[in-house]
């Protein structure tokens, strides 16, 4: 009889074999092999609830099985119930050490538990046991990425890759890595590759790594659908959604995050959840992430009805919740970036959900309604590379925090490592964004304005290394190329002071960086791109009213860098509208802002009411 069964599974006859298993099942009700088998196949059919129950059966008859102990373990991680995973991957570990397989998924579960030095060590028991496992290099360069070890990550990505070029998304990921070192090695080429692969519907590269080198919005469309469809494909509404719900006497909305903490999403929002008006909106946080201790968080925590750890909950629970706070808005803070939640999304648990901040661009996901920006980022003509529904803010579709702080402490330039004279030029954003394109028109100023330096955050020793070798290759001494250790916001706002310009880049623009850069009276000279991110600091200056330092074509954008650095006066005199126009202008106008985007928060509200579909619309 098991003959047949394997006959069967062999050729994916999965209910041939459940058909089989019952037969036996009848005969003898606690055969633990049939159990077994019983559970395999209810894997196979995406059934792991039922699946797990065959196996706790088999394992009361037989506990020390190592196969019955991992297929369990792989059952509760199905569940994402990975903490209760572990005691099973440990016990087949334990019995059956040199198993490869049982290291990887033993990782899998601590890496989902933010376990990552642990997951670490499982993978590389892996890859000893079994060097040609694609999946164990795989899971290490994901971990060394988590861990900002982006040279071994890298590494890892293109063992994978020789083992299995047809990895899913995997020629992308390694493309976003040799950015993030700032290893132009064949770039170009690789891009070349992964941009043909995209047009022929392959699931080549992830959406926020791509976002860091695209130039074409139907590019990143593409993208994003495929992911979308091959990763977060949509799931059926929970049949508790269709139940009359009572109205809420305030709209109800639910951000959904994983950097409620001091990070760049936090940054820009908190002053926007904190000027949300109580009496006509409730406002609630569900947190993916972590309390990390800083001094946004006490402020985010004051100003939600509610904040929710939402971190070791399963999809299904927090799908519930949702539909149990009776949320009417649900906001994506994080798309393809961060420590996201898309799954939730997929499942539609709330009748309204917008894609906001977190990640600039189109979901490529039908559940997703709306897309907040503004005519800048997104013109009308380029609507059509976009999924969502565009929602217009007035302004700048950024928010902003005026009450972010600037330390108050003065820097010397040796102190910062600057020289004591000379022009200095300088961009914060990480160095995925800096292309050999930008850097060439970088060095090429460098050049022009003698004495001058370029003043970058040091995001990785590798890419410093890096970008000192490349300035050399252009007859720019290194030292000239100067890095700044990442400090906490406030200090690092004072010491941006003692820069002259913020340069920009492209094809992804400084977006936190430039609001930073501008907070804190530095000026910033964009050239728009041709995608959202690309277009976002040309979007923040036009909210200050300082439409001149948007260029229009590379050339200007060397001329006027050059220009200003000679024209102290010209310089003087941007600063000094910058200083004046940071208090009255809209950018940072966080009420003003919030009271813009509650405007449209009701608009979709209203249209959901009224039974009508999600349409583009423009705030007041």
């Amino acid at each position: 009889m098991f003959q047949k069964v394997f006959e069967a599974l062999q050729n994916n006859q999965l209910l041939e074999a459940e058909f089989l298993l019952k037969e036996v099942s009848i005969a003898n009700p606690d055969n633990p092999d049939a159990l077994h088998l019983m559970g395999v196949v209810c894997g196979m059919q995406n059934r792991p609830i039922d699946a797990l129950m065959f196996f706790e059966r088999a394992l009361l008859v037989t506990p020390d099985d190592p196969a019955l102990l991992f297929n369990a373990a792989k059952a509760l991680s199905a569940l994402q119930r990975d903490a209760e995973a572990l005691k099973y991957h440990r016990r087949a570990i334990d019995l059956d050490p040199q198993n490869p397989e049982a290291w990887v998924n033993y990782g899998r579960s601590l890496d989902n538990l933010r376990k990552r030095e642990e997951a670490l060590d499982c993978y590389e028991k892996a890859v000893t046991l079994q060097p040609n496992m694609t999946e164990g290099w795989f899971n290490k360069g994901k971990i060394f990425g988590e861990l900002k070890r982006y040279e071994e990550a890298l590494h890892a990505y293109i063992t994978a890759y020789q083992l299995r070029p047809t990895e899913p998304f995997l020629l992308g990921i390694i493309l976003h890595y040799k950015m993030l070192i700032c290893d132009w090695a064949d770039l170009e080429g690789i891009y070349l590759k992964v941009q043909q692969d995209l047009r022929a519907h392959q699931l080549a590269a992830e959406p926020f790594g791509y976002q860091g080198i695209s130039t074409s919005e139907q590019d990143l469309l593409e993208t994003a659908k495929i992911f979308a469809k091959h990763r977060f494909p949509a799931t059926e509404r929970s049949t508790t959604e269709s139940v009359l719900k009572p109205k809420n006497e305030k709209i109800r909305i639910a951000y959904l995050c994983g950097e409620f903490r001091d990070q760049a999403t936090s940054v820009l929002m908190t002053g926007v959840y904190e000027c949300h008006d109580p009496e006509h909106f409730e406002i609630y946080a569900l947190d993916n992430g972590w309390d990390d201790g800083g001094i946004l968080r006490p402020r985010m925590k004051n100003a939600f009805t509610e904040m929710i750890d939402i971190s070791q909950k399963t999809d299904s629970e927090v799908v519930q919740l949702i539909q149990d706070l009776n949320i009417d808005i649900l906001v994506n803070l994080n798309g393809y970036f961060g420590e996201g939640r898309q799954n939730i999304f997929a499942s539609h648990p709330a009748p309204i959900q917008v894609n906001y901040l977190g990640f600039p661009g189109t979901l490529g996901a039908e559940y997703m309604d709306y897309l907040i920006a503004d005519s800048v980022v997104i013109p009308p003509d380029s609507r059509v590379h976009y999924v969502e529904k565009i929602a217009y803010m007035p302004n700048s579709y950024q928010a902003n925090d005026s009450k972010r702080i600037i330390s108050d402490k003065q820097n010397s330039r040796a102190e910062l490592g600057l020289p004591e004279i000379g022009f200095v030029y300088c961009c914060f954003n990480n160095n995925y964004k800096i292309t050999p394109e930008t850097f060439d028109c970088w060095m090429r100023i460098l050049k022009a304005v003698e004495g001058s330096v370029l003043w970058l955050i040091q995001d990785n020793e590798v890419a410093e290394k890096n970008l000192k070798a490349e300035a050399l290759k252009r007859g720019i001494s290194s030292d000239r190329i100067i890095f700044a250790k990442r400090l906490p916001l406030p200090e690092h706002l004072a010491r941006q002071k003692m820069a002259d310009l913020f340069l920009d880049t492209l094809p992804y623009n400084a977006h936190t960086t430039a609001s930073d850069a501008l907070w804190a009276g530095v000026p910033v000279l964009t050239l728009p791109g041709k995608t959202f991110p690309g277009r976002v600091a040309a979007s923040l200056l036009n909210a200050l009213e300082m439409q001149e330092l948007i260029v229009q074509t590379p050339e200007e954008y060397e001329q006027r860098a050059i220009e200003l650095a000679h024209d102290k006066s010209a310089l003087q005199a941007i600063k000094a509208r910058l200083a004046e126009n940071r208090l009255v202008k809209p950018l940072f106008d966080t009420p003003l802002f919030t009271k813009n985007l509650e405007a449209l928060y009701k608009k979709m509200y209203e249209r959901h009411e009224a039974n009508l579909p999600p349409e583009h619309i423009a705030g007041p």
